[in-house]
């Protein structure tokens, strides 16, 4: 095997991979990138045995061949690569010759054998959603990550499901840590969506499709068996899902009660922030009193000290005093797109909305702590 490759296509596929090859499995050969050069293209593999990435790239291949390399060693040595391009070369007994000329790699290989299959898109049905629109359900479903002592599958996933009401139809993400819940809608007017009823998809598989999602206009998305899929004109993703049912979380959003109080979203985040400085693992709490069209954000450390900050809000109902942290409010904030955001405060036991003034689309629900 022997091709000629550009360097910045395939440094940036190699970084984006590392998510995936870096990942601890029972096999080591899940630590390579399995490559396939074939006519006038290079196929790049790579799974953690949950997650599996497949992409083809534009290559000189003057033969063909089946290389498993580890991922890791490949992209320090592409990274730092002194010219545009690159030649890779398999030689004899699995070893791969890396460079030419005044700059030469030769690291051993695997048994390309051994690489497990991943699976395809399949022959069910794809629906085609705006890839800057999936983009953004990720980002704002994975700020509440995923917790590795915790084996429960609907904190360690993302509960996707296709909601059908009338005429109105929408793809809903939601994603929960048990203190907090984000969801995201996608409204869709065209196309069947072949998700007929709600899955887990692991969140972590969900960050690493997120490194490929792009300027790309349209993407594809579906289901193999038991795995969710992604498929972009050139790469692939399939993820396999987790088992177990997600909690009905539409009992804890309750509209139409409470507060609904108007904030500027910078001005608010910037508050949070600063009296977040006193946080720390023992003390995550901030105290939030509404009173007076005055919000007070009151933050105690016994092993550091205090702060205080006012700002003024449209509040004129009875004083309200809660504790929450500031971190969640922190995440949310951070990706809303609105200029204002509006809070929903009902009291100091009921958990608080936070939502964009214009975008309704995403909601995230903070649950208050014991002060």
């Amino acid at each position: 095997m022997k091709f000629v490759i550009n360097k910045n296509d395939i440094r940036s596929i190699l970084g984006k991979v590392q998510g995936i090859t870096t990942r601890r499995t029972n096999l080591a050969i899940t630590e390579t990138v399995l490559i396939e050069a074939g006519e006038d293209l290079v196929k790049v593999t790579a799974t953690d045995l949950e997650t599996g990435f497949e992409g083809r790239y534009p290559a000189a291949v003057e033969s063909p061949g089946i290389i498993a390399i580890n991922a890791k060693k490949l992209f320090e040595i592409v990274r730092d690569f002194p010219s545009e391009s690159i030649e890779i070369t398999e030689v004899e007994n699995r070893w791969i010759e890396i460079g030419k000329g005044n700059i030469e790699y030769h690291i051993v290989g695997m048994n390309p054998e051994d690489f497990p299959e991943i699976p395809q898109a399949g022959d069910g049905p794809l629906f085609e959603m705006d890839s800057a629109a999936l983009k953004r359900m990720i980002e704002k479903t994975i700020i509440i990550s995923a917790m590795t002592d915790d084996n429960r599958a609907h904190i360690n996933g993302v509960y996707l499901e296709n909601v059908v009401e009338g005429d109105s139809r929408m793809l809903k993400m939601v994603s929960t840590d048990g203190s907090r819940l984000s969801t995201v809608d996608y409204p869709y007017d065209a196309g069947e969506c072949p998700i007929e009823k709600g899955i887990l998809v692991p969140k972590k598989g969900l960050g690493d499709v997120l490194k490929f999602l792009g300027p790309e206009k349209t993407l594809h998305i579906g289901l193999n068996g038991s795995h969710f899929v992604v498929k972009k004109e050139n790469e692939l993703f399939t993820i396999r899902l987790l088992e177990g049912e997600y909690p009905n979380y539409g009992s804890i959003i309750v509209r139409g009660i409470g507060h609904d109080i108007p904030m500027d979203r910078q001005i608010f985040l910037m508050v949070l922030k600063r009296m977040s400085i006193l946080c720390s693992e023992n003390y995550k709490g901030v105290i939030f009193n509404f009173e007076n069209n005055l919000l007070t954000v009151r933050a105690t450390n016994p092993e550091i000290g205090e702060s205080k900050e006012e700002m003024p809000i449209a509040f004129d109902g009875d004083p309200i005093e809660a504790a929450f942290n500031p971190k969640y409010f922190i995440d949310t904030l951070n990706v809303i797109e609105d200029e204002r955001a509006i809070i929903n405060i009902v009291s100091a036991g009921k958990p608080c909305l936070v939502e964009g003034e214009n975008d309704k689309s995403y909601l995230s629900v903070i649950m208050p702590m014991k002060i």
